[in-house]
């Protein structure tokens, strides 16, 4: 009962941080169409590839709080395989609250790039179909991870 509290508490907290940045300006992470074509002064990708709903907070948190500070001078990217991808499952395989898939669907509508892992995918026998709108598919996590680092992307491993 007491983690279920803490993690109530802490969403709120941040639902509330999150919202006090969107009403004083309109927040946008700095996306393009054809995979940042264009640049932004901040760039950074989180890695997703567990469920433990700490970590995802975590991930979450940090993703929210970078784009309340820089707005639409950031490009945030969450790269999502192996267990990680259930964030992102309409059906998840493993248990993801729906606090958390509210505030990724959230994080998305405010240009946050969700990419998920075409093989984790197909081991899965997910298709396109089986994921949020708003994911992409990337052929392999770890050559996500690598291209966005090569383009300047700094890498946060929670």
């Amino acid at each position: 009962m007491f983690k279920y509290n803490r993690l109530r508490r802490n969403f709120l907290q941040f639902a509330t941080l999150f919202g006090a940045g969107m009403v004083t300006t309109k927040v946008q992470a700095h996306h393009t169409d054809s995979h940042f074509d264009s640049s932004s002064a901040h760039k950074i990708v989180f890695q997703c590839n567990k469920v433990k709903p700490e970590y995802l907070g975590h991930i979450l948190f940090s993703a929210g709080e970078m784009l309340r500070k820089y707005g639409d001078d950031i490009e945030i990217v969450i790269t999502t395989f192996g267990r990680g991808v259930n964030l992102l499952g309409k059906n998840p395989i493993r248990p993801i609250s729906k606090e958390y898939q509210d505030r990724a669907a959230s994080l998305a509508a405010y240009g946050v790039a969700f990419h998920i892992c075409h093989s984790t995918m197909k081991a899965l026998n997910w298709s396109k179909d089986d994921i949020a709108d708003y994911a992409r598919v990337v052929p392999a996590g770890a050559i996500d991870l690598m291209e966005l680092q090569e383009k300047g992307f700094s890498y946060i491993s929670e």
